[in-house]
Order: C-alpha cells, then structure tokens, then sequence
C-alpha cells in the first residue's frame, strides 16, 4: 500500500568536471538532514554515484528549504531541483532505496530539466498550482545562482539562522551599513518571500490533489451494503 510523501531530487551541474562535488554534497546531506526534524523527513537524504541528492519528506514539510540550504552554503554549487508530491512505496533506509510513483516522475522530470536546463520544477497533482510553480518556480534557483559568495553568507544568516541585519553585521565583523548593502545587491529582501511563495504554493497544491484522489478513491469504493437474513 503506497503514502503520500514529497521526493526531492538534486543534481549537480557539471559535477564531472568537479572533484569536490562528493565532498559537497555529504555535506550538504549532514545539514539537510539537521534542516528537517524527524516528523517532517520520512527518510533521510542521500547522494547518488551521479552526484544527485535524493530527499523523501512528510506531506506539508517545505521542500523548498533543502533548495535554500543547498544554496547559501560557502562551497554552494549549481543544482538542477526537481520535487513532486506524490505516492510511494512502503520501506526504510535512505531516499535513494526507495521507490514508488512519485520517485519515477521525479526521474522523469529531472532528465526533462538537464535537457531544457531548467533550474527547478515542482509538480503537484493540482493543475492550477503546477501551473502557476512553471512560471514562479524557476526565478529562484535563477536569482540564488546569481549571488556571490559574500552575498550568500549575508543571506543564510538572514533567512536560515534568522538573524536581524545588525546581528548579522556583528558576526560578520562588520558595519550595519556594509550588511545592508550586500543583501539589497543579493536581492535578500525578495528571496525569502520568493522562496516562502513557492513553499505555500507546493503545499497547498499538494493537499489539493490529496484531497481530490481521497474524494476519487471513496467515490469509487461506492457505498457499502450490508445485508442481513431475512426475518
């Protein structure tokens, strides 16, 4: 019998050509890992001999924040995102041991966006919010790819660790006024309301078609009878 979940898929851009990519991403698989609390991760993140990283989390957890994470890190490298809301298999270990249907449009999707170079796509189930995710979701990998390594560490104080401006200045060692300038050239003030749009547009789709393959299951099943003997 299969559950709902999200699958995240991650692959690196290039990684052939880059020897430190391994590196990356098991590091990147250790911070994932802490970002997401056990009741939101149905099974830890793991990396692929093709350098993808695989995540599988709970419905309503936000797969957009493994994007973030992966992102702002200092060694941070240029990743093609693919998350689908979907059915999977039942089974333990990590992502990458995993299966069901959702896990095969995942792989279908990822070999879609190396083959149009798109940055991210996100599927639903829900029509009316994939649509709006084709068109809202690849800004942010594109303005994220964007950003220098100074503009990076400014942002993942702000929108992960949750610091204020002065206090991001302060552990940087620097004026309010030098923070301030990072983040507006970084475009941090929309990144986090970007990334928080394309959150709530994902969840709320995938409950959507949740919902409309529950309703669809029930009305299927028809009613139930029940027959007794006759007096």
């Amino acid at each position: 019998m299969t559950t709902r979940a999200t699958v995240v898929f991650g692959d690196v851009v290039d990684s052939r050509r880059d020897p430190g990519s391994a590196q990356f991403l098991r590091a990147l698989r250790e911070d994932l890992d802490a970002a997401y609390p056990g009741a939101e991760r149905l099974a830890g993140f793991a990396f692929t001999q093709g350098d993808e990283i695989q995540g599988l989390l709970a419905p309503g957890a936000d797969p957009i924040c493994a994007i973030l994470h992966a992102a702002l890190r200092p060694d941070a490298r240029t990743i093609r995102w693919v998350v689908v809301a979907g059915a999977v298999e039942p089974g333990s270990g990590p992502a990458t041991e995993r299966t069901g249907p959702a896990f095969h449009a995942a792989r279908e999707l990822l070999e879609r966006a190396r083959a149009r170079r798109d940055g991210l796509i996100a599927r639903t189930g829900d029509p009316a919010a994939d649509a709006l995710l084709d068109q809202v979701g690849p800004l942010l990998p594109a303005l994220l790819d964007d950003m220098t390594p100074r503009q990076r560490e400014v942002a993942r104080l702000v929108l992960l660790d949750g610091l204020r401006q002065a206090d991001a200045a302060d552990r940087l060692g620097v004026r309010r006024a030098t923070v301030s300038v990072i983040a507006d050239r970084g475009r941090v003030r929309y990144l986090g309301p970007l990334a928080a749009a394309i959150g709530t547009i994902f969840r709320d789709g995938a409950a959507r078609a949740d919902a409309a393959t529950s309703s669809a299951a029930t009305s299927s099943a028809g009613p139930s009878t029940v027959r007794g003997s006759a007096p």
